[in-house]
Parts: structure tokens; sequence; C-alpha cells
């Protein structure tokens, strides 16, 4: 194969030349070229090796159907595996490397698997990595090297990605032939049109082939109908937009590739945009993908799709060889022997299948002079490692003959063709029925589930004509459904050669070597016939033992030759052996452009505390908390994480300190029915709690698992305050908004979140009362035991700003928690500290808090994780047995009963200098040999300064009858396993004498 650069023709820009390097070596190219283009100009033969023996492959299309030429680009840093050479638009600087070989392209070492194929068929690992079953562990790891295409870089993807909501009345995928007309009518009815082309070029086949419409020559009527269609303010036309999945509701998604053709985007452009459109009306002019026909040797760079090579000839002005061969079963390919003649190429023969061909483009051929052998196949592709010749046999009623019976013709270009499939996939995804057509040997459309039809060549059209008026009609349906009147006029008139007429041929019989169904799979046929053998009847059974149609290309150049072979192994027709599913995406999407810039700090909204500004001026370390931003510890110089938060939980034991605990969900209730809304929603009784006094709530879910804990106080007779966690807060907002409106409707309540509308601050320590007296109006008497007693709430002015004062404790030391409006909270945040500086007070972070209430054995989301009881959080003593509330039956199962589950308890090391992990699984032996039962897991941990270890809270099966016990904490990521003891769960101040102050 000796690829060269056309002197005239096709839509490159010859005056901008383009260098670019491949596997370290650089070439040039031009403006318009793809990757694969510019590859074949230069005359690279061999890109890439296959899936799973290596072979050498070379480029085989021009589009998403291309199976062979998979490179990695390399972006700014981060390697792109996996992207075909057929899509990438080249750009200056383009960096590109192939991929699936070792250690090199030319000579990979793997290609020993080729050698040795008989022994690895389809399904060879199904069977041979099932024994012994104790090796799989020691399988695997190989295996997982072995498979996969291309490697993901380990880098952040620095580029740019956007996501669109789009809306019109007509969406039209495809701007081929029908796809134009289909716009233009649609877009003249004044109906808001969207023309969506996955090419940075529009025309489709209409820039390969040298059709007239109008009278002229087709690319004339292009430019005349993107002028119109650029003028009509209701059109949007999108090139380099592939339109990959269709859903529900005329809802389709697209991705836009906005300057993926460029070396560095523009500034504030993206890399690709992600378009989510919802139309009243589709019209699917989505083209066919031609499919070869399977022989020996198949595969060898040389070989090519017959339209492929004509599209590199007419619109890339490259001869991807020096001498060809046309093999074919219809009347198409003749135009790219035609083609190839055309452009300088000597054509050695035309290999049709059929005992006859006499249509206009084979006659056109022997006129040409081209050599035209009929009732032949060829038998196979001949040289190493790319082609240098084919035998060619005849084909009689018996068969293929044999290959002693052929000859061989020289040749370094065998283009290819066994007919044209149409691009049903969007078509199936919609929910829409396909029908067998005989006369095209394909799959077509026939009936739609949403507002959608196809046109053109996705129809199984095979002329020019017929895709003009079929694109022409559906834009008018199309208009006429989105309720815009279109005027009646004839199609665009058109002159074309008919090459429709094809004779199936799917496998040319009498192979014995490879013949790949599948090329990027590395799926022959007689991988199909022994799945067959072995029972894989159905088409998604066959898929999924021999991966048929399971790569990149999803099969769009395989599957029809694959359900025509296991039809004809059945003996039964291809229309009842039917398709595999169509799923999206069509074709490869990059993972970030589902992302958009909904990355990193961006992923979900952000929010801040009224305080945050001041943490962060006074060096806090962030972290994120539910949708928040708390501090997590302040360090001081040369403190980590360990010796940060262990001072700062020993001077709220020892002295007071101040945290920002505005994150907390905040809900006002009020109205007559609030008390049998907390009643009906808690699992603790609350007709006895007095305003003016808070109560600790805990909330479960209808299959009776804890739902939520926090604390509510009642304010006034018919209001009060309620505080969730932070994780919760949205959920048991909805919760409460569900019950009041669908299952209580006539419960006299209302509930709204005021978590945005107060700012929070727990100030605890044994000093903390005196601190608050300097800033509580009515001073000490106000912060006295008698005015404020454990549980209190009173509504009092602090630093001069009227705020709710709350009498509680996470910490397990006398504490209380402010909340002030929030746009004055920063103000009693400095007050307060201002007041404590005598008392020594400190700020303190989540890290820290964390610690105190895992010495309190106090419960929080690592315990409440949804799949808890209160039984197993040894808080059965507050589930009420004198009402009915939500959960409480299916509380009572016996499955939640079950003394064997896993208890709440508490655990410290054996060794007190050992270090406890959170998520530690809990064994009874030390063995790491067999299977171990496990009898529990550590839910929180914390570095203890009163104990002076590491100290957990654990669910332990069998709860305090372990009391005392020693097992072991395994944590097998880092290979540890650690001597605990099994303890109460309160490490500290079990009589809470502490609070009471």
């Amino acid at each position: 194969m000796s690829g060269r650069r056309l002197a005239t023709g096709g839509l490159i820009d010859r005056s901008t030349s383009i260098d670019f390097t491949f596997d370290g070596k650089r070439f040039r190219g031009h403006c318009g070229d793809t990757l694969a283009s510019a590859l074949l100009a230069n005359g690279v033969q061999l890109v890439a090796r296959s899936f799973k023996y290596h072979r050498p492959r070379g480029i085989y299309g021009t589009g998403p159907e291309e199976p062979n030429a998979l490179v990695t680009l390399d972006r700014g840093g981060c390697a792109e595996p996996n992207t075909r050479a057929t899509t990438t638009e080249l750009f200056d600087g383009l960096v590109a490397r192939s991929q699936n070989r070792w250690p090199s392209l030319t000579l990979d070492l793997l290609r020993i698997n080729d050698f040795f194929s008989s022994l690895i068929p389809a399904g060879f690992y199904y069977k041979t990595f099932m024994w012994p079953g104790t090796f799989w562990i020691h399988y695997e790891k190989h295996i997982r090297r072995a498979a996969g295409m291309g490697l993901a870089s380990r880098l952040p993807d620095t580029s740019r990605y956007d996501r669109n909501n789009m809306f019109c009345d007509v969406l039209v995928v495809g701007a081929g032939p029908a796809g134009i007309a289909a716009a233009l009518v649609a877009g003249r009815s004044g109906a808001r049109v969207v023309l969506a082309e996955s090419e940075p070029e529009l025309g489709g086949a209409l820039l390969r082939d040298a059709d007239r419409i109008e009278g002229g020559p087709a690319d004339a009527w292009i430019t005349r109908s993107m002028a119109e269609l650029a003028a009509m303010g209701n059109v949007t036309v999108m090139a380099r937009t592939t339109v990959f999945g269709y859903y529900d509701n005329n809802v389709l998604a697209a991705i836009e590739r906005v300057s993926d053709h460029r070396a560095s985007p523009p500034p504030f452009a993206p890399r690709q945009r992600l378009h989510v459109i919802r139309a009243r009306h589709v019209v699917l002019a989505t083209g066919s993908i031609e499919r070869p026909p399977v022989f020996e040797d198949n595969d060898r760079p040389g070989v090519m799709l017959a339209g492929a090579v004509r599209t590199y000839v007419k619109r890339f002005a490259v001869c991807p060889g020096s001498r060809a061969v046309v093999f074919t079963n219809n009347d198409d390919a003749y135009r790219t022997a035609l083609a190839l003649r055309e452009s300088g190429v000597a054509v050695a023969v035309i290999v049709d299948s059929r005992a006859s061909a006499r249509g206009a483009l084979p006659e056109a051929a022997r006129r040409a002079g081209i050599a035209c052998l009929e009732g032949h196949v060829v038998l196979r592709a001949e040289g190493r490692p790319c082609v240098t010749g084919v035998r060619i046999v005849p084909l009689g009623p018996k068969g293929a003959g044999a290959a002693a019976s052929g000859r061989r013709v020289a040749c370094d270009l065998l283009a290819v063709s066994g007919g044209w499939t149409p691009t049903v996939h969007l078509q199936s995804q919609s929910g829409g029925r396909l029908v067998f057509d005989e006369a095209i040997s394909a799959f077509v459309p026939q009936a739609s589930r949403q507002a959608e039809q196809s046109a053109g060549a996705a129809t199984g059209a095979g002329t020019l004509a017929r895709c003009l008026a079929q694109g022409h009609a559906a834009g008018m349906a199309a208009a006429r459904a989105a309720g815009f009147a279109s005027r009646e006029a004839p199609p665009p008139a058109s002159e074309g050669a008919d090459g429709s007429a094809m004779e199936p041929l799917w496998l040319v019989p009498g192979a014995t070597r490879k013949a790949f169904v599948d090329i990027q799979d590395d799926v022959t046929s007689a991988d199909v016939v022994l799945a067959h053998r072995e029972g894989y009847v159905s088409t998604e059974h066959l898929k999924r033992y021999t991966t048929l149609g399971m790569g990149t290309d999803q099969g769009k150049t395989s599957n029809m030759n694959g359900l025509a072979i296991m039809a004809s192994l059945q003996a039964q027709t291809i229309a009842k052996t039917g398709t595999t599913t169509f799923r999206p995406p069509y074709a490869p999407v990059a993972i970030g452009a589902f992302a958009g810039r909904e990355t990193g700090m961006h992923y979900q909204p952000v929010r801040r505390s009224p305080m945050h500004d001041w943490h962060v001026a006074r060096g806090a370390t962030m972290v994120e908390a539910g949708l928040w931003m708390r501090p997590r510890y302040y360090p001081r110089e040369g403190e980590g994480l360990r010796s940060a938060y262990s001072r700062e939980a020993a001077h709220v034991r020892n002295a007071v300190g101040l945290i920002d605990v505005s994150t907390l969900g905040k809900i006002d209730i009020q109205g007559p029915g609030a008390l049998e809304l907390l009643e009906r929603a808690y699992a603790n009784n609350w007709g006895s709690l007095a305003v003016g006094k808070v109560r600790y709530g805990l909330m479960l879910r209808e299959d009776g698992i804890v739902f939520d804990d926090g604390t509510t106080a009642r304010l006034g007779e018919h209001h009060y305050f309620m505080t969730t966690t932070t994780a919760n807060a949205a959920k048991v907002l909805a919760h409460l908004e569900f019950l009041l409106q669908a299952v209580w409707p006539g419960l006299r309540a209302h509930v709204t979140s005021v978590t945005e509308q107060w700012g929070a601050m727990a100030l605890a320590g044994p000093r903390s009362r005196a601190v608050l007296s300097r800033v509580i109006e009515g001073g000490e008497a106000a912060a006295a035991n008698a005015s404020l007693p454990h549980l209190g709430v009173a509504c009092v002015r602090v630093a001069g700003v009227a705020c709710r004062v709350f009498r509680m404790t996470f910490s397990g030391e006398l504490a209380y928690e402010i909340a002030a409006p929030a746009d004055q909270a920063l103000q009693v945040w400095e007050a307060v500290l201002s007041a404590g500086e005598g008392e020594g007070i400190a700020p303190y972070g989540t890290e820290a808090m964390g610690a105190l209430r895992i010495e309190k054995g106090h419960v929080t989301g690592a315990e409440i994780d949804g799949r808890t009881t209160a039984s197993d959080l040894g808080m059965d003593r507050l589930l009420s047995t004198k009402k009915d509330f939500i959960g409480r039956r299916l509380a009572q199962r016996p499955g939640l009963q079950d003394a064997n589950r896993g208890r709440l308890m508490g655990l410290v090391p054996v060794d007190p200098k050992a270090r406890l992990r959170a998520g530690a699984q809990l064994v009874e032996s030390a063995t790491t040999s067999g299977v171990t039962p496990m009898v529990g897991h550590v839910s929180s941990m914390t570095y203890s300064s009163v104990l002076g270890s590491d100290i957990a809270l654990a669910f332990v099966a069998g709860g305090t009858r372990r009391l005392g016990q020693v097992i072991h904490a395994a944590f097998p990521l880092y290979g540890e396993m650690t001597e605990v003891r099994v303890v109460d769960p309160v490490f500290y101040d079990k009589e809470g004498a502490r609070h009471l102050g």
C-alpha cells in the first residue's frame, strides 16, 4: 500500500500546511484533513494492532464505523485513548500515538497470541479460568492487564465542557441530501428547525459522488442550500454535532465538538458542548453504513471499505494505494473503481460475486476499460503485514472454488463492499420497530413510537432522487405535525446513477484461515460457528459469548454479517433471527461532556455559613459537609490533623470552645396540628414537652430504619423549631412536606426551612456559662441554671442581637447553642469570642467535634447510615409504646429484632499505641487464610486525648454480650490486623455529670 496526495481536487485547503506527529514521527497535512486522511497521504500503512490477536491493522473506513484506527491523543498533558483517526480533524501540533501494542507498533511481541489463536477461541476464558476456583485471584490481575483498549490517563482532564438545553419544532439529524431537503422545507414553513450534522462539512454522500441537483453540480446545490438556511432566523445549523441518544418524550442528546479541531480553544470556549434537545418532531436522515463481505485475512492493512476509498479520493484528494482490486456484490462499488481510475490509480479488476452485473455503473466501468470478473469472489487477502495481492476464485452453485483453482492478482489496495446498512440506531433507541428488507438485505425502520420519521438512506433509499424526495416529504410532514403550514412544492430534481442493485454475500465459503466478522474485536466466522455449536441461539447470547459488536464501534460494520451467518447456521431467515439492542451512545462521548462545568467545587451548589470568611481568614482547613463548607480544624504552625484536633478537643474538655453549627438543618413548624405532626413523625413522645424546653427526637423511615435524629424546641403553644443533621436537612423537609400534602392533608400545620435564616454556634466547655453571662442580656442571672436549665430554650438578646439560646450538648460538656439571624451571626460570633478571651476561648472544628461526640457515644451520619435500627443504636427506649408513628410496625419485624444484629459498642485497642480505622471489618480470629466471618464493623474512630489512645464506635454482633471480649479489627487495604477490646460505647462521663455544670 502506497498512499499519496493527489495534485488536485478535494475539499482540503492546500494553502495551509499542518504539522503533526504519529508515534513520535513528524508528518504534514492540510487544513480539512482528518488524521486518517493525512496518514494515508503520507503513505502510513500500519496504524494499530487488533484487540485480541494483535494483528496488524490499517485504516478501514472514514467515520464512526472505523474499527481499526483507534489512537491516543495527547491533549494538554492528558491522554485521550480510543479516538478514531477517521473522525479526528487535523490541527497544528496534533500528537497521536498508536495503542494496544508492546513494545512498539511495528514489533508487537503480543502478536504471539495470533499463533496460539486455536487455544483461545471465543469464550475460552469462561471455561479456562473457572478452575481451580481459588486461582481466580491470580488470574484476574493478568486478565485485566491484557483487557481493554488504550490506556486511560491518570492526569486530570483540564478541558472545559459545557451543557445546553435546546427546544425546537423540528430536529433534523444528518445533513446529507435528505437532511438538507428536510431542513429547507421545514425552515420555509416558519418552524424552529435544528439541523445537526456530525461532520464539519455538510452534504453527506454528495461530498464523494459526482451527482447533479437542479441542473448543476451537487456542491453548488449544497452551497445555495446552506446560504438559504443561514439566512433563516428560525433555523440553527450545527456542524460537528453528533446526536448520540434518543430518549422518551422526543428528548435527544447531542455532542458538539466545539474546539476539538483546534490546537487550543479560543478564550472561554469549551472543548465540547452537550446539548439536550427537546423536539416536537424529529427527522432521522442518518444515512447508511457500508458493510464488508467476510473472507480470509480480510483485516490486513490495505483492505478498505469501497465507499471509504471513494471518500478519501474525492473529499481528501488522497489515493490509498497505487494498484487496486474492487470486491463487491453491488453496483455502488463500481463508483469507487471509476473514481480510482479517474485519479490515476490502476484498477486491476473488479471482482463481482453476482453472476451478472448489467446496471449503468457496471457498464460505465466496462466502457472505461476496467476489467470486470463476474461470478467470482476474493477468497483471501495476501501479503504480510499489508496487502500485496488477492486470491480470486469462481463462485458457483456449490460455493467458492478452492484456492488452487483461482488466481493471484497483485495489488496494494482492496476496496470491498457487501452492500449498505441503514443507520437505524436512533430510530431503534426511540422505541421504533425494524423490518428486514430483502431488496437491500438489511433492517429498515417500519413503525415509530414517538414523533419521528426516517428519510433517505436511513430507510434504504438507494438513489439520490429517492433520498431528496423522502427528505422533502419528511420535512414537510414534520412542520405540519408541529403546527406550521408548509407550502406544497416538488423536491429538488436530481441526476445520479442507481447503485442499489445487489445480491447478498455474507461469508465467502471455503475459508480455512481467519475470516473476521467483527474486525475490532477479532471475532471470526469460526467463533460464530462455535457459539452456535455450543447452543447460543439468541443474538444477545451470541454477542456476549463472542463479543461480536461489543467494541467501541458497536459492530457498525459487523452486526449484519454476524446475524446473517448465525441465521444460516440455524437454517432460518435473518428477519426471524432479529437484531441485538441498539443503545446510546451511538458514538463514544467523553465523560467530561456529561459532567460539563459541574466538576470539583462546581459539582454541586456550595453553601457557606455566615462565619465562613472569618474561618478562612484564621487559617481554618475547610471540608465539605453535605453542601456546606465547614472548618475542619484550625492548625497552628507545625501541626497536622491529628495533633490539631486533639488539642482543640482537649481545650473544650478543660476550658471553653466555640464551633460554627450554622449548617444544621432548621425547620420552623407552626399551626394547631404541629404537635400531632411531631407525634406521628418522631418515634418518641412530644405531648409532655413544655414551652421553653428542648427534646431530642428520633425519626424512622416507613421500613423501621432510623432516618434522622435531632432536637426540637417548643417556642410557643403551636410553634416548634426543629434541627436536623446537616446531610439530611433537605430530606427531612421533603419528608414532612410529603406527609402534610399527601398523607395527612387535613393536618393544620406548616413547615418552612429556615436553615439560611439563622446562623448558629455552639459554646461548649466547663467555662461556657461564664462566657455566655458576659454577652447575654441579663448577665449571670440569665445564664444561671434557674433561668436556662438543661434542655431549656430562651429567646433573649446576645451581644445586642435577638437570638435563641438552647441549653443542650453534643460534646458532653456544659454547652449552649446560640442561633442568631444570619446577617448578624458574625457579629454575635465575634462578640462571644471577645467575651471569652479571659477564659481562654478558642474556636474548634468538625474533627474535634467528632472526637468529643465519639467519647460520649453520640451517633451521627456514620452510624445513622440507612441500615441501622433504634435497637442497633441502643435507643430502643425512645420508641414510644403509647402511640403510633411512622415506621413502628415494620420496626418490629423479627429480622430487625434479631439479637445477633450488630449493636453499637465501643472499641479500644489492646495496645494503646495501635491505630484504628473507620470501616475496618471486625472478626473473631486473626487468621488470614480461608473465609473469616465478620462480626461487625467500625463506623467511627478518633484519637481520644482523655484516654490517650484511639477509640472507636462499632456495630458488633451480640452487643453487650461481648463486653470485655478481645476481637480483631481487620483492614485488608493496608494489611492491618489490630486486637481490640469491646467496651461500653460511652467512653467518658457515663453518668452525664459534666453537662449539668
